[in-house]
């Protein structure tokens, strides 16, 4: 497998080829060609609005040198982080203990709680209440915070 998959998990493919394509100086269009496919379809791809499947992206490996999977791998890992990104979208703490002032740069209703670990437990730690920071041990838990170095 490219050594280079376990640095990109979860990148779109099309980021990936867009990036390929760049550095090997070829336009879109005519790549998208003459592997066969329509250049709006690649563009999708590129722009992350269109999964890979499985015919195009050998074509688009053979084409390129690249090694046999790697793009299918990478659609795989995006899937399976988008897939993980819905799951948990939903698991917040209790906000009722949490004011609003306390992210006052955003709206406490759009954080990811999971995603922005870090940055909620920093932020509660340096300014919240204890009942504040209480709830964000417990929702945490002792062992995430302290992986984190914050009291």
């Amino acid at each position: 497998m490219d050594s280079r998959i376990q640095h990109i998990k979860g990148v779109h493919p099309g980021a990936f080829l867009a990036r390929e394509l760049k550095h090997k100086g070829l336009a879109r269009g005519p790549f998208a060609l003459s592997v066969g496919e329509y250049p709006q379809t690649l563009s999708a791809i590129i722009h992350g609005k269109r999964s890979m499947n499985t015919s195009l992206a050998l074509r688009i490996e053979q084409s390129l040198g690249l090694e046999e999977g790697t793009l299918m791998i990478l659609q795989v890992y995006h899937d399976i982080r988008e897939e993980k990104r819905k799951l948990t979208k939903d698991i917040k703490p209790d906000l009722s203990k949490l004011r609003n002032g306390l992210f006052w740069d955003t709206k406490i209703e759009n954080i990811d709680w999971v995603k922005h670990k870090r940055y909620v437990i920093e932020r509660v730690m340096e300014r919240g209440t204890n009942e504040e920071k209480e709830e964000i041990r417990e929702f945490y838990g002792l062992n995430a915070i302290s992986e984190l170095e914050i009291d």
